[in-house]
């Protein structure tokens, strides 16, 4: 129910480093645990440990006390994989450890999902050499290249439906991806595999079922065994990815979410903080219409289709498990014409939907730069969170130079441009509203100086311009509408590329994006291309930019955001 305002709350649970639910065995000399999917073996990142033995250690330090605990790798799992993982919990243990999964000694099976036309009745096995690819990928080579380590894996198929099916695979050698990387090549790729063409799939199919050696120190048989998600068995039955009715299986959706947000959790106590990210990202973590965002000690769940919203008590319901102080909901109807006939008080509640209201002005931090948000106010809350790591790259370029902002909004981007020294700035939007906003912002973060907005269409902002400027920032709506004309994504593209390139110094940056999921990043660069040869202006350098990791793009797909940095 509506209320006053909340409190800064502890850290919300879905971020707990560890729960010893996981442990499946644990003794003075090896610790195994089944090991959630989202959670990585390694961090990606060494500036965000996010990793199973940095959050372990943690636990275990928490749990125990004394020093922080020894903890030996001897095998790894894929983060976005799940299953049984054995770790030395004594020096002593490695030389018998290591003498078992170096010599193959160790029997390690796993639960696969895949599509194709995998072997019937028997088991197969698959022989291959493998190379470090492109992209973190392994590659199938032949065997007289050197590059190639033997990679070799028994499998037998289990059940069966259609084109899906699930696998047992039992590998005697350990390389990298062995498992995805053999499987796509032999023509039965991992479902929801990203990487190596995996059919769309809620997760990553792929599980360690169970491990069985001997113990390190007595010798004694170990057998180890991690029962599968039920997710594999729904998928089997139906394929694809789907919202799941079930709240167990909508709870484990949205862990799997968190586990892979865990190292953004933890920069909210950073110096550079950042308290406000996106949570689930529809079919990028499995959850088809389903967007959900945290904003300090809230979060805003989007429902983007119509299975979304027909689910919303039993999302509310999941969702406030989490331990947040209260959640707000925006229905996002599928035709923006839908907009003007139902209003925005119908599709997004001027009162948090579950537990407390927020205040009305809310301040968020990114890399440590306030941003005000207002998360009743329509459908949206004053920031696109999905730009948070290009308002650092701006941040970070802007020392002395000139900005443009165009369709600035509230000015985001401005702000990040000011805090980083830019000397002068200029933000163009259509709505006054917005504008002033971005201006009470500026002065938030403390930013003063040259900072100008401009009331009115950006169109006719650029035919007017006569000023240059180091920095341009050109981030529009997919369509917009004003007194002065139509913009639409798509070939309009080029003359919106063409008017930026020319107000822009020699030697300038623009920044240029677009969140038309219709378009693809090709299409996108081509555009580009094609407005600086009417601009008649030089490009010598265009840069895809990465979007920040939790807007994951969908097994098979790209990323809604298209986003690219070209130097003149």
């Amino acid at each position: 129910m509506p209320g006053a305002p909340a409190t800064h709350m502890p850290r919300p649970g879905p971020f707990a480093d560890f729960r010893p639910s996981w442990i499946l065995h644990e003794d003075p000399a090896v610790l195994v645990i089944h090991k959630p999917a989202g959670l990585p073996s390694q961090a990606a990142d060494p500036d965000q440990a996010d990793d199973v033995l940095t959050r372990l250690r943690a636990f275990l330090h928490r749990r125990d006390g004394g020093e922080l605990p020894y903890l030996g790798v001897h095998q790894r799992l894929d983060r976005d994989a799940s299953g049984v993982m054995l770790l030395a919990r004594s020096r002593a243990a490695n030389p018998a450890l290591a003498r078992q999964f170096e010599g193959r000694q160790v029997d390690k099976r796993y639960l696969v999902g895949v599509t194709g036309s995998p072997p019937g009745h028997g088991e197969r096995t698959l022989v291959d050499h493998l190379a470090r690819g492109k992209d973190g990928r392994s590659v199938v080579v032949g065997r007289s290249d050197k590059r190639g380590k033997k990679a070799v894996s028994h499998l037998r198929c289990l059940r069966r439906k259609g084109t899906r099916a699930l696998l047992e695979v039992r590998i005697e050698t350990g390389r990298t991806h062995q498992i995805r990387a053999q499987l796509a090549h032999a023509g039965w790729p991992v479902a929801g595999d990203r990487l190596y063409g995996g059919a769309p799939a809620p997760r990553l199919l792929l599980h360690a079922r169970s491990l069985a050696l001997a113990h390190p120190m007595s010798g004694d048989p170990l057998e180890l065994d991690a029962p599968p998600p039920p997710i594999f068995e729904r998928w089997l039955g139906r394929g694809g990815t789907w919202l799941p009715p079930q709240p167990e299986s909508l709870r484990a959706a949205i862990e799997r979410a968190a586990h892979r947000r865990w190292g953004l959790a933890q920069r909210r106590d950073a110096a550079e903080a950042i308290d406000a990210f996106r949570l689930v990202h529809s079919d990028g973590d499995g959850l088809p219409g389903l967007h959900v965002d945290v904003y300090g000690d809230h979060l805003v769940a989007h429902l983007a289709s119509d299975e979304a919203v027909r689910q919303r008590d039993l999302i509310l319901a999941t969702l406030s498990e989490l331990g947040f102080a209260g959640i707000y909901e925006k229905i996002h109807p599928r035709q923006k014409n839908e907009l003007a006939r139902t209003g925005h008080a119908d599709l997004s509640p001027a009162h948090a939907s579950w537990g407390q209201d927020a205040p009305q002005e809310q301040v968020i931090h990114e890399w440590g730069i306030p941003y005000p948000v207002w998360l009743a106010d329509g459908l949206r809350t004053g920031i696109f969170l999905d730009q948070r790591d290009n308002r650092r790259r701006i941040r970070e370029l802007a020392d002395g130079r000139s900005l443009l902002n165009l369709f600035s909004y509230n000015g985001a981007f401005t702000i990040a441009a000011a805090v980083g020294g830019a000397r002068r700035t200029v933000s163009v939007d259509a709505s006054k509203r917005a504008l002033i906003r971005g201006k009470q912002g500026l002065a938030q973060a403390g930013c003063e100086g040259d900072h100008r907005i401009v009331h009115g269409d950006a169109f006719d902002y650029l035919r007017r311009c006569k000023e240059r400027f180091d920095l341009v920032v050109v981030d529009p709506p997919t369509y917009s509408k004003t007194k002065r004309g139509r913009w639409t994504s798509g070939k309009d593209w080029q003359r919106l590329a063409a008017m930026s390139f020319k107000v822009a110094e020699d030697g300038g940056t623009l920044l240029l994006c677009s969140n038309d999921e219709r378009m693809s990043g090709n299409q996108f660069r081509r555009f580009l291309h094609e407005g600086a040869r009417q601009a008649e202006v030089r490009i010598q350098q265009m840069k895809d930019l990465q979007i920040p990791a939790d807007f994951p793009a969908p097994v098979g797909g790209e990323a809604h955001l298209k986003a690219v940095l070209v130097a003149l």
